[in-house]
């Protein structure tokens, strides 16, 4: 029976082995402690890994544990994760504050990637305090940090890298060295990218300013609308069958009190809204896919409804089970 993992902003992880009917939380008796914050999840030939406020954890699922795993010293808030499509002993740790980590012996030692990512930004803060008070207190800030990390899966030297916020970064090499490709964002605000290849390689990325497209691995951004009240989009999503069908997750903002989920039949140049049952309450964030069955799809939002399709994306069901601020959800096939 599939297993479905949520990850969530300081309730750990959930599981499922019922396709979400029931999920129950996974107790700190397991190895990683049920208060945590748990950013991303990413499955590898070795298993599960959890990027967590506390490093990467690994799990055990014959020994129903989390294993704690080396992680970078430098910063143990890993927020993305990654693994080259043609050598498992590579992964990529994206942090907060932002940086790269790369590993070449899956994960058993990481090494600092210089990426020149500014580690925190001033944008969001409207300080208020007399000009005096001012004087005498730190400038508000917070960090940034790596939102997503996007192998090409035909090609393991092409990686992509999302920072919220510090724009879209590119790597040739297998994440050895970055380059930052922004031009054309209307933001440095990049939640995510989508690798299609219908002859020749298209990329998407998601922002909290619209969607784009690029077909010239990022050089140049070209925004594509989306017919809905709001452009805030989070993942872009291919189906795991490697046809041309694609999803999109849509919201009026972070968190935002309303979402929408859109489908593509045609690698991403056309989009069509799902409608997804019942109200859906804040933007939608997440989506899960496997190639083990590519009609199995499972989508979050961003506070914590949860909606499954097993029909490609056609038509789908809302679970039963919310849970709080979700930081991304994953299945796998046992």
């Amino acid at each position: 029976m599939p297993q479905l993992y949520v990850a969530t902003n300081g309730l750990s992880i959930w599981q499922s082995s019922d396709l979400g009917e029931t999920l129950e939380r996974m107790p700190s008796s397991t190895g990683l402690y049920s208060g945590s914050r748990v950013w991303s999840l990413l499955e590898t030939p070795n298993g599960l890994l959890a990027g967590t406020d506390s490093g990467i954890y690994l799990w055990d699922v014959a020994g129903k544990q989390f294993i704690a795993m080396p992680s970078p010293t430098e910063c143990q808030l890993v927020t993305a994760l990654a693994c080259a499509p043609d050598n498992p002993n590579v992964l990529l740790a994206g942090t907060q504050p932002a940086a790269i980590f790369r590993s070449e012996n899956c994960g058993q030692t990481w090494a600092k990637v210089d990426v020149p990512i500014t580690p925190h930004v001033t944008s969001g803060f409207r300080d208020v305090a007399p000009a005096e008070e001012r004087r005498d207190r730190p400038i508000a800030r917070h960090w940034t940090r790596i939102t997503q990390i996007v192998f090409d899966p035909s090609d393991g030297n092409q990686v992509w890298a999302g920072v919220e916020i510090g724009g879209a970064w590119h790597s040739e090499d297998a994440g050895r060295t970055w380059t930052r490709r922004s031009d054309g964002l209307k933001t440095d605000d990049v939640h995510g990218f989508a690798i299609v290849n219908n002859g020749s390689r298209l990329l998407y990325a998601t922002t909290n300013k619209g969607f784009y497209v690029s077909a010239n691995d990022g050089q140049r951004w070209e925004q594509q609308m989306i017919d809905s009240p709001w452009q805030y989009t989070r993942t872009a999503q291919p189906k795991a069958d490697g046809g041309p069908v694609m999803f999109l997750t849509n919201g009026e903002g972070a968190p935002g009190q309303q979402g929408r989920l859109f489908r593509s039949l045609d690698f991403g140049r056309h989009w069509n809204d799902v409608q997804l049952p019942n109200a859906v309450e804040s933007s939608v964030y997440f989506l899960a896919t496997h190639e083990s069955d590519p009609n199995l799809i499972f989508a979050a939002t961003a506070l914590g409804q949860l909606y499954r399709s097993t029909d490609g994306g056609v038509r789908w069901s809302a679970l039963r089970r919310r849970l709080g601020e979700v930081r991304a959800i994953a299945w796998l096939p046992h």
